[in-house]
């Protein structure tokens, strides 16, 4: 685990207060328009540290790494709205089944893997149902 500076903090901070997934630079503008002095790059390592300890998820969306605060130590898999970006948390037991007997079928032990499914939640769908007609 990485010290806990300052700007690692207000990152996290800053962070938890985003309900959905985040990119560095939007983050970043947040941080600046409260008044904050932290750099892109710090933005970017401090992103990347709390994603490597299990304090935020990471995701890639058009070339782009996105970011969300989570439950640290905690499995999980996601909705993601393509058009909002409204993120929920899911449990997806036949996915940890299917991951584990794949991996065991070939010889694979401690796997790991990240599932992210990505359609248009509600809200979305109904906008474009009511679009379309």
């Amino acid at each position: 685990m990485k010290r806990n500076t300052w700007q690692r903090e207000a990152v996290k901070e800053a962070l938890d207060t985003s309900e959905n997934f985040v990119s560095a630079q939007a983050l970043h503008s947040t941080l600046r328009e409260s008044g904050s002095p932290i750099g892109l790059a710090t933005v970017y390592r401090a992103l990347a540290d709390l994603a490597s300890d299990g304090d935020a998820d990471s995701l890639q969306q058009e070339g782009e790494s996105l970011y969300r605060a989570c439950t640290p130590n905690s499995h999980h898999h996601h909705l993601i709205c393509r058009n909002c970006g409204l993120t929920v948390e899911i449990e997806a037991d036949a996915v940890e089944e299917w991951a584990q007997s794949v991996a065991a079928q070939h010889g694979f032990t401690r796997a790991n893997h990240v599932v992210d499914v990505f359609g248009l939640c509600a809200a979305c769908s109904a906008l474009a149902a009511a679009d379309a007609s």
